[in-house]
């Protein structure tokens, strides 16, 4: 049997985490779940980013800037980067919805940890749609990271809860979510202000979704719980949704029925995904003399073509093709950022795209 990778115990780390997140976040016995669903869920972001570091050959520890080739260390150990460097590398971009979500818990932590006890399940009323979107975030980068193998799909089920379904419950909450102290209110308050329009409203940043009890006739075939996505309805019952008050949340997940090369992508939209993502241009050539240095796939006509790196690439046996994973696209963007690194990984001299310059007026 193959010894497993290097980043496959981390990656393991990281599914336990998380699991263990939504455990305590479902347990209404537990007096501090939430606090408790936030640390947990640091570590399972923690994990998933350094598996990825892992898998790329991205070196994620720090050195001493004082003596050269020397690492920094902590009780014998290599210091390694934190959620909040490990976020910066993998979302640059601070108006990311993901980077803002998780960024938001990343900062709650730091208050949670030895305050607030008697918050708790103010907190959660008050960021369970973000904490929602804290977890779908997850899920997106485990699946579209390391394939759908690895979704929490198969580990989580949907609790069974009362929620708001009822008037008084409904109004007892809202009552409730006025508890919460006021330095976590202002907390919020500012770290929101700090954000475009458009990342608050996404659901990346805040999952929100409204619930109604289905009064019809029971369906023999039909199950307790059915989900109607936002795209698949019409107008008019899109404009009904959008008045109706919030009445619950839960998480929704797209049910992917099993398909050949699902999220793998051919060799021409890949390279227009990566040339996309860099400033120069990348073409069928350049991708191939990429796989080939990487060593990603075997040549054409090699004897056993199914001997590939999965992280990256898969063999498709009843075509004889071969498909490349989204990890290995955001791969080559990473490795071909700059001019240097793109012929590092290519073997080629970087050409700038073209500029589109204006048209001098008249």
């Amino acid at each position: 049997m193959a010894r497993p990778p290097r980043w496959q115990s981390t990656l393991d780390a990281s599914v336990e985490e998380a699991c263990l997140a939504v455990r305590l976040y479902n347990d209404s016995a537990e007096s501090r779940s939430f606090e408790g669903f936030v640390i947990h869920m640091h570590l399972a972001w923690l994990y998933l980013l350094h598996a990825e570091f892992l898998r790329d050959g991205v070196d994620y520890r720090y050195w001493d800037l004082q003596r050269k080739n020397r690492l920094l260390k902590i009780d014998g150990e290599a210091k390694r980067w934190e959620l909040e460097r490990s976020m910066k590398e993998r979302w640059p971009s601070d108006s990311d919805p993901t980077r803002a979500n998780l960024s938001l818990f990343i900062k709650l932590r730091n208050r949670l940890e030895h305050r607030h006890a008697h918050a708790d399940e103010a907190l959660m009323l008050n960021l369970a749609g973000h904490a929602h979107a804290l977890l779908v975030n997850f899920e997106h980068e485990l699946t579209s990271q390391f394939g759908d193998d690895s979704s929490l799909a198969l580990r989580l089920r949907l609790p069974i809860f009362v929620g708001t379904f009822s008037p008084q419950g409904e109004q007892a909450l809202r009552r409730f979510r006025k508890t919460l102290p006021k330095d976590l209110r202002a907390f919020l308050t500012e770290y929101e202000s700090g954000l475009d329009e458009t990342v608050i409203n996404d659901s990346r940043y805040e999952f929100r979704l409204r619930a109604t009890v289905e009064l019809a006739p029971k369906d023999p075939d039909a199950v307790a719980v059915q989900f109607t996505h936002y795209s698949d309805m019409t107008d008019a019952e899109r404009e009904a949704v959008e008045e109706m008050g919030r009445r619950g949340q839960v998480i929704v997940r797209d049910r992917k029925q099993p398909v050949s090369g699902l999220g793998k992508v051919m060799p021409k939209p890949a390279s227009t995904m990566i040339q996309e993502g860099i400033p120069f241009i990348f073409n069928l050539n350049h991708f191939a003399a990429a796989w080939r240095r990487l060593k990603v796939r075997p040549p054409a006509g090699d004897a056993n073509p199914h001997r590939t790196n999965p992280d990256f690439c898969e063999y498709d046996e009843p075509t004889k093709s071969y498909r490349y994973t989204k990890a290995y696209v955001q791969h080559l963007i990473k490795k071909c950022g700059t001019a240097e690194d793109f012929e590092a990984t290519t073997g080629m001299p970087a050409r700038l795209k073209a500029q589109n310059t204006p048209t001098p007026a008249a």
